[in-house]
Formats: structure tokens, sequence, C-alpha cells
């Protein structure tokens, strides 16, 4: 009898059936969180014996979730085949924002096959989203069929996002209002679609993929055209709120004089710190995360230093905040405001380490998100994998 989640004979039939189905989730969701493993890795991780593993893993490669190869050359002993999620599993995800649609494909494993950027000459409808999607997976149906299987679609929202039907309930810079988003999609695609806000879906990937893969308590930041939203891991699990809304972090104040903000009060995080102060000192009128990386590299000017200064300040009053309340291990800053930090770490490390109470911002890490352009798509596909993950074999 193997120990783990099994710890009484389980009942004949259904019973039976219930207990496989949650063993196949748990393997196949070690194998996504974690590579390739070998099946001593999984008798080890699960308790479970040599042929109840060997059983499951023939089970998940007969239904084409993960694969084995042979063990390297040169180990002692009898070394064990290695056991790999299938990343030809794959979800479409994809990202509106203000100056864009981001469409990718992303595998089990957490793998990104492609990612599109489509930029727009205004903020995209929901139908314009649609339009936009449509046609790039049609540029991308090489890549489509290469695929074993694609699970459904994940979609990041720089918004309020109910995600039980995929209904954009507030984003404020997309002008979007109680719109349906999924629905409109799933009957274009004809494929599942899930939705989610941006930030909550990133700081569930740095959690399993990135650099908070190590804590259990991170609160994670993100920056875009959009704006900053956030999210709350405690304990190992997303702090969603009462009604699943938690991690509005933009809209804390930062500077009571400050700017107007759309939400109706002055100096939020979002009005304060913000891509487009970045793009006006750097010359550009809009940059992905890979461009505005180099932008900023290349141009120390004293101009770009002097914004990027003001920014990281008034950012080191809300970490501050942050670490006050929330007593993160580690905050991790993604988007553009991982760029931010990149650029003058010091400022931002010595600001939160010297003004949060009791020497608790002196134990926090700051780290930038080890995600950077392929973040919010990773996130994004984990709504489309999580169905997947927890019954690989259908009822």
């Amino acid at each position: 009898m193997e120990s783990g989640i099994i710890s009484a004979p389980a009942p004949a039939g259904r019973g039976t059936d219930n207990l496989r189905s949650a063993n196949l989730s748990r393997i196949l969701t070690l194998l996504h969180r974690n590579g390739q493993l070998s099946r001593a890795d999984l008798t080890r991780l699960t308790g479970f014996n040599r042929s109840t593993i060997g059983a499951l893993v023939g089970e998940l490669a007969g239904m084409g979730l993960a694969y084995e190869t042979d063990p390297p050359a040169g180990r002692v002993g009898r070394p064990s085949p290695l056991v790999h999620p299938n990343e030809r599993v794959a979800a479409v995800v994809v990202h509106p924002d203000v100056d864009a649609v981001t469409v990718g494909l992303v595998g089990l494993g957490g793998r990104v096959h492609r990612r599109v950027r489509h930029d727009t000459v205004s903020r995209p409808s929901v139908a314009e989203t649609v339009s936009i999607t449509r046609a790039v997976l049609a540029g991308m149906a090489p890549d489509l069929a290469g695929m074993d299987r694609i699970a459904g679609v994940g979609v990041a929202v720089p918004g309020l996002t109910r995600t039980s039907d995929g209904q954009v309930l507030l984003a404020p810079h997309l002008g979007w209002r109680n719109e349906p988003l999924a629905a409109p999609l799933a009957e274009a695609l004809a494929l599942p679609v899930f939705a989610g806000n941006d930030a909550t879906l990133g700081s569930v990937a740095e959690s399993l993929f990135g650099a908070a893969v190590d804590t259990g308590n991170a609160v994670y930041l993100n920056g875009s055209a959009s704006g900053i939203g956030g999210g709350i891991i405690v304990a190992g699990t997303p702090l969603r709120g009462a009604d699943g809304y938690a991690g509005e972090l933009g809209h804390t104040l930062v500077r009571s004089d400050g700017e107007q903000c759309h939400c109706g009060r002055r100096g939020c995080l979002e009005t304060e710190v913000n891509l487009a102060g970045l793009l006006e000192v750097l010359g550009l009128d809009r940059a992905d995360q890979d461009t505005l990386d180099a932008a900023m590299a290349d141009q120390q000017t004293a101009a770009v230093r002097a914004e990027a200064d003001r920014q990281l300040d008034q950012l080191a009053v809300a970490l501050t905040n942050f670490v006050n309340i929330f007593n993160p291990d580690t905050i991790v800053l993604g988007g553009f405001l991982g760029t931010l930090f990149a650029s003058n770490p010091g400022r931002l490390t010595d600001a939160v380490a010297a003004e949060a109470v009791a020497g608790l911002g002196e134990r926090v890490q700051l780290r930038r998100a080890a995600l950077r352009s392929e973040l919010l798509l990773v996130g994004a596909a984990e709504l489309a994998f999580a169905p997947v993950l927890a019954a690989p074999r259908p009822a």
C-alpha cells in the first residue's frame, strides 16, 4: 500500500475511478510545475510505490499528456527514466492592453512556443480584441498544427474580471465596463475560454515558475501601459478577497497632493509611477518589455535617470506600505516596474529597508520578475490548463 494521498483501500467502482483520477492529477501537476522528473523523483515526492508510478505515467503517456526519455548516461546504479510534461499540449493565450493585443501559445510546463504582439492605434474594444486574436491565430496556423492538443484559451485582462464566466466588470484603461469577453472569444475560436485579472495571473506565474517559486508569502506588482496591478500570495495561496478582486495595489496612495487618478482620488501609485513618464524621457511612443529594457540600458541620460529615480522614490512608498501590511518574504516587480527597478536597484532596496517598521524592510527580498515578457502569457495559460490538471482523464 502506498503512502501519500492514498491512506486506505478505496471502495470499488466509482470511488476507485475518482482515486485514480486524483492520482493522475497529482503526477501531471508535479510534472507541469517542475518540468522533467525521474520515476524515482515521482516516487519520492508522492510516496507511491514504483509499480504505481509506472502505471500512472504509462496512463498519462497514453493520453498524450506526458512522455518518457532515457536517463542520462553515466549515472551510478540503475537510473530511472525521465518523465516530461508534453509541451505540445498547449493553451492559446491573449493579453489585451491599451496599445496592443498580444497573442501566444504556451505548452505544459510553462513553455512559450510563440508570442505575437499586434500594436493598435487606439485602445481595442472587445470586438476588436476578438478580431485581432482570430487574425493572429490564422497567421500562427503552422504553430497550432504542430501541437498535439489545444486545451483552451486563457485571457489576462487589465481590470476586474469575473473568472466564473469571463465577464469584465471594469477595465478602465480599456474603457470596458460589464463586457462579456469569454463568450464571444469562445464562439469565434471554437475553444473554451477562461479570463482573469492580469496582475493576479502574473503573481501565479511567478510563484509557479519564476522569482517567487521558493517563497509562500509574496507580493507581486505588474506595471503596463494600462497601469499597475498586483497579486498577493499568502501561505502559497493567492489572496482573492470576498468578491475575488483583491490586489488593486495600483490605487495605493503614495502622494496626497499628486495627480488626479481615474478612480477619483489623487496620488495613486499608478498615476505617480507610470510607463508613459518613462517613454516620454526616452523619446518613445510605445515599447514592449524587451524594447523598454534596451532603451533604458542605452539611454542613461540625466533626464532618464532623474525620472527613473523620481518614480523609484514613489514606488518605495507603496512597497513600504505593502511590507508593513502583508509582511511578505519577497516582492516581485514585473513589466515596466522590473525595468525601473533594474535601473537603480539599490535606491529602491535601501528606501524600503529604511522605512518599513520593525526591520521588516531589511528582511524582505525585492526581485525582478523572472519571466519578463512571457509573464502574463504563462499566467493566462494556467487558466486553460486548470481543468486538464484537475482531471487528466475526463469523466
